[in-house]
């Protein structure tokens, strides 16, 4: 029996399997464990089921002689060192493709929401400013028949635009693989949606040239990472009326504070990280990441691994 440290209790059974199976520890907080909360706990662990808030980075697995496996309860692994890990030959786990359509959802639902004024018009009848229907009230621009530019066309952003479809959109995408230059893309959409994975090249690429190339008229929609879109160029950006609006699950940094600069920009939404957030997501994404430390612990090969070169390795 090993001993294995979760970060955070998990939506449905699945710790129920592992706890069944191996020593486990889960962290019984609502916000991460602290870094040396989570160093000290996962020091004598062999395996340790991270989730995507936990910075699991080289330093914190050369203090973990012990550790065999890592699982990480999300569909990146940004914040795993994998270089790191590999050179240990620890298989990390991840949960790809679950979210898939969930994240879909979730992003015709801001288009919609910012785009529509939603969360402004709940605001304005709760504060009793309803008088009556009113022909200028609230106007704001149709997704159906519009031109959406998909950044990063993987499994979520082709899924967004298996969606658009039904609204008889044009859409546009670009990507490592294919797609129309990036600034071509952001010229022509009225939405810009982003869905490619957080790396090096990627990190701040929707700047401030990249706002100013997006028409007045348009939103931007992040339902992918933060750090992808710089937050301070983005406040300039709506502030100065450059773009329409835009809609965020995810921000950088994140949380975003209630005081955060940002979030006093005008035709802002901005909702915490729910691109997954539904039962049955949620509770998959639990399951295939006990899946992964499970198989790990038995010396068997993860049914989802982000460095199957460990196992060629092993090989070797």
């Amino acid at each position: 029996m090993a001993r294995v440290y979760v970060t955070r209790s998990l939506p449905g059974t699945a710790l129920e399997r592992l706890a069944a199976a191996h020593d486990t520890e889960v962290w019984p907080a609502r916000v991460p464990p602290p870094r040396a909360e989570l160093a000290e706990h996962a020091r004598d662990a062999e395996g340790l089921l991270s989730l995507l808030t936990d910075p699991v980075d080289a330093e914190l697995i050369a203090g973990c002689p012990r550790l065999q496996v890592i699982s990480n309860y999300a569909v990146g692994v940004d914040n795993v060192d994998l270089p790191a890990a590999t050179a240990r030959s620890i298989p990390v786990g991840n949960t790809p493709g679950v979210l898939t359509d969930s994240t879909a959802d979730l992003t015709i639902a801001l288009m919609l929401g910012i785009s529509r004024r939603i969360v402004e018009g709940d605001a304005l009848v709760r504060a009793g400013a309803w008088v009556t229907w009113e022909p200028g009230l609230l106007l704001g621009y149709d997704l159906h028949g519009a031109t959406v530019g998909v950044i990063g066309f993987g499994r979520i952003g082709q899924a967004v635009a298996r969606r658009l479809e039904g609204f008889g959109c044009e859409v546009l995408h670009t990507s490592r693989s294919g797609g129309i230059e990036l600034g071509e893309l952001l010229e022509r959409s009225d939405f810009v949606t982003v869905h490619t994975p957080l790396t090096e090249e990627t990190r701040g690429l929707i700047g401030t040239e990249a706002l100013r190339r997006m028409k007045p008229t348009a939103y931007l929609v992040n339902t992918a990472r933060g750090p992808i879109v710089d937050s301070d160029a983005l406040r300039t950006a709506l502030e100065q009326d450059e773009i329409a609006g835009a809609a965020l699950d995810v921000t950088d940094p994140e949380p975003l504070p209630a005081d955060h600069p940002l979030l006093g920009a005008p035709n802002l939404v901005v909702i915490p990280h729910l691109g997954s957030a539904t039962h049955a997501t949620r509770e998959r994404m639990a399951d295939m990441a006990v899946d992964n430390m499970l198989a790990g612990l038995d010396g068997e090969r993860m049914p989802y691994c982000a460095n199957p070169d460990v196992y060629e390795a092993r090989r070797a």
